[in-house]
């Protein structure tokens, strides 16, 4: 089974956090458009052996775009491609783009799973983020949502400046409130370069605190889990049956093809990656070409990746299969460089896979760099 990612480079205003390829100006909307479906023609035999279970559309702002441009576009893919029955089809969307009449559209097409950018419930905060919606919006088009659609995923942001562990209590249970199934969840980040940055080195806004973060990633997870929410990635929570299938075939390895302005691909033992810029993308496609990098992963680079991505879920680092594709030395410096997280109580091993405890998960990314090799060995 493999994936389709669609990335939709277009968004109505700049969030200051966001560091995602996009654009606010919809100038070249129409071009773009000519120019994803041709990707997806040019590149159809990447998967002349592989069964597509989930497209996934993503951005920018997916919801930008039309019903019938998005419907264009899944037509797209199951002419040029073998899809299963009942594929997961997700669609990202802002509230401020949800309204009922929109709802019942898109519950009319194949799309059958929504994932909404909420951020937070709290006017303060969705101005700070220079979210486009408002709580009104957020609330609205979650209860009309919740009416039509069985598969419904939100975005919850924590750890921003001055709110409080209780306002963030209040975040959940309002969440929580609309009987949404699934919760992904993230830890405001300062990338380079975007606005955010920017108004807290000019003390406009103030810094993340990394402690804060922590504790309220701590209150998320107690939460959830006192509603059958099973925390089965880092950033993911979901009720039993509701997991993204998309994003869990991502961290097991499966392939997967990136279509649009920055999208990456994986095809087991390559990554590749669209240029980050929609004139130079359209251009390229135009001329039939596919404007893309591509990395060859090494053995070393595999192994890094299985680890960062096998320590972010419930399912963990086999060591079976660390020795079966990787080779004893593998195993023995992963067991080895292991040993002073496990005393610490951060990582265990139970039925021979190395998972992260409750305490370790917030800890995960900075945990897995520490277990990765950075020089090429051999396996003795």
């Amino acid at each position: 089974m493999a994936g389709i990612y669609i990335h939709i480079p277009f968004c109505k205003q700049a969030c200051y956090y966001c560091d995602f390829h996009f654009s606010t100006s919809l100038k070249r909307r129409e071009e773009m458009l000519a120019a994803l479906i041709e990707e997806l023609i040019i590149r159809k035999e990447e998967f002349a052996n592989e069964t597509v279970a989930t497209i996934y559309f993503g951005g920018g702002t997916p919801s930008i775009l039309s019903t019938k441009e998005i419907n264009k576009l899944i037509d797209i893919v199951y002419k040029y491609y073998e899809v299963i029955d009942h594929p997961e089809i997700t669609l990202e969307a802002n509230p401020d783009d949800l309204s009922e009449e929109r709802i019942i559209e898109i519950a009319n097409s194949d799309v059958n799973r929504l994932s909404i950018g909420i951020q937070s419930f709290f006017e303060k905060d969705l101005k700070l983020m220079n979210r486009a919606h408002n709580v009104t919006e957020a609330k609205k088009c979650l209860a009309i949502a919740a009416r039509y659609f069985e598969n419904i995923s939100i975005d919850l942001i924590y750890g921003i400046p001055d709110v409080s562990n209780e306002e963030w209590r209040d975040n959940i249970r309002t969440a929580l409130s609309f009987g949404i199934p699934h919760i992904s969840s993230y830890a405001l980040t300062v990338e380079p370069k975007t606005a955010l940055e920017k108004f807290i080195a000019k003390g406009i806004i103030k810094d993340v605190d990394d402690e804060l973060a922590q504790e309220q990633f701590l209150i998320l997870v107690d939460e959830l889990s006192k509603e059958d929410f099973v925390h089965y990635e880092l950033s993911n929570f979901g009720k039993e049956g509701f997991f993204s299938k998309n994003n869990t075939a991502y961290w097991q390895g499966k392939k997967y093809i990136g279509i649009g302005p920055s999208a990456h691909s994986f095809n087991g033992t390559e990554r590749s990656w669209n240029v980050a810029n929609n004139a130079k993308y359209i251009k390229g496609i135009q001329e039939g070409k596919l404007p893309n990098e591509v990395e060859e992963l090494s053995i070393t680079d595999q192994y890094n990746e299985y680890v960062m991505t096998g320590l972010r879920t419930i399912w963990g680092v086999s060591l079976e299969r660390i020795r079966q594709s990787f080779g004893s030395t593998y195993l023995e410096y992963l067991k080895m460089q292991a040993q002073k997280f496990i005393a610490e109580d951060l990582l265990y091993i139970e039925n021979e896979t190395l998972k992260a405890t409750r305490k370790g998960k917030f800890l995960t990314d900075g945990i897995a760099s520490d277990l990765f090799i950075l020089n090429l060995i051999q396996d003795a």
